[in-house]
């Protein structure tokens, strides 16, 4: 793969930032903002004239989120955010009063709110602690009890980097007889999921991170045996086998995941997300996560160089996109502000400095995040 080749053709962002914020929001490929300039184009000059071409693409792009995960594509939903998609599953999950869920305890709130939500319903919130640096699955086990009706656990978590094993958990969940839900945000890209090799009923991401897509476009993955065991919400014109235009009401719904898709689509945003899903593919998932995974062990190697410390588990089978790192005395927020002086994108999340990268990064983008990690050790050192 030429990646400089790619880095020019497809990443303008390169021109004036040296890009280390993927966990956070991506920039868009060029091909994916030209899809928003058609599509806004198209819209100016014709209304609906059009809509029907545009939506036979969201068919093709279903079946690229399907390949994505080796599902099915009668097992996606188009949903505008991973918040919303976990929120379907939480609110559609067939509770009885006294139920748990099992999560860890540094998980991203939208991972955390959506089920403490359900307190009214009788259901309760497990939150096991990191323990080394890492999260065992031991001690997930040890939080399940007869009363435990889903586990549910970010793929990388958002602020440590730190991988979860999800063929163990998936196992895990799968002999003790309960449900399991990945939040894949800040996996799906630096890792590969597999929901033929891994026993995973419900996956939720937004596209706006690693897939390179924009905002407010996304999916939930329901495994086929879920479809008509969780419940359905939000449902509308779109959830039905019949037409919007039928003169005679009939509530059938979709046999398959569709029927989480209520109304209208984020149309723009998924035509992006497709043309960047289409990027991914065209490359290969493989060596994009191991694209991503070498660039992210690059990173690691300049943050010792330069006297920073690794947060985390040093496993390689624990590590991810995501870098997490610390230096006593410096202030990871003044280093942000610093850095974007520089041209250089990183960020602060939880008392750490954040980095990640993607699959454009040269030699060049990494001297300059070098230079800014030395120079803030040098400031700290002469204040």
């Amino acid at each position: 793969m030429d990646w400089n080749a790619l880095r020019t053709v497809e990443f303008p962002v390169t021109e004036r930032w040296a890009y280390f914020d993927h966990a956070a929001v991506s920039p868009l490929p060029r091909r994916s903002g030209q899809i928003l300039r058609e599509w806004a184009e198209d819209q100016e000059r014709n209304g609906v004239m059009y809509w029907p071409e545009w939506e036979k693409k969201l068919r093709t792009n279903r079946d690229r989120l399907a390949s994505l995960i080796n599902a099915s594509n009668d097992e996606i939903a188009f949903v505008n955010s991973t918040t919303s998609a976990i929120g379907l599953v939480a609110e559609g999950f067939p509770w009885k009063p006294g139920d748990n869920v099992v999560t860890a305890e540094e998980e991203y709130p939208s991972n955390i709110y959506p089920w403490m939500n359900l307190a009214s319903r009788g259901v309760s919130l497990r939150t096991v602690p990191t323990r080394e640096g890492r999260i065992w699955v031991e001690d997930l086990d040890a939080a399940i009890d007869e009363s435990t009706r889903l586990l549910t656990i970010s793929h990388v978590e958002f602020s440590s980097g730190f991988r979860n094993d999800l063929d163990a958990i998936g196992e895990l969940c799968r002999s003790r007889g309960i449900a399991f839900m990945v939040d894949a945000i800040q996996g799906l890209g630096p890792l590969v999921i597999d929901v033929q090799r891994t026993p995973i009923d419900f996956i939720a991401a937004d596209g706006h991170k690693w897939l390179l897509g924009p905002e407010g476009a996304g999916f939930l993955y329901v495994r086929r045996d879920w479809i008509e065991r969780l419940r359905p919400l939000g449902v509308g014109w779109h959830s039905v086998v019949s037409s919007y235009n039928n003169p005679n009401l009939d509530f059938t719904l979709k046999p398959t995941a569709e029927r989480w898709e209520g109304g209208s689509f984020n149309m723009p945003g998924l035509q992006a997300f497709g043309a960047s899903l289409s990027l991914l593919l065209e490359i290969g998932k493989e060596q994009v996560s191991e694209r991503i995974l070498s660039q992210a062990q690059e990173v690691r190697e300049i943050a010792r160089s330069t006297g920073w410390r690794i947060v985390g588990s040093n496993r390689d089978q624990d590590l991810s996109g995501i870098v997490a790192i610390q230096k006593e005395g410096i202030n990871p927020d003044q280093v942000v502000r610093d850095f974007r002086k520089a041209g250089v994108a990183v960020a602060c999340r939880r008392g750490r400095l954040r980095i990640s990268p993607h699959i454009y990064q040269n030699g060049e983008d990494l001297e300059r995040l070098r230079v800014g990690l030395a120079s803030a050790g040098t400031q700290r050192l002469n204040s």
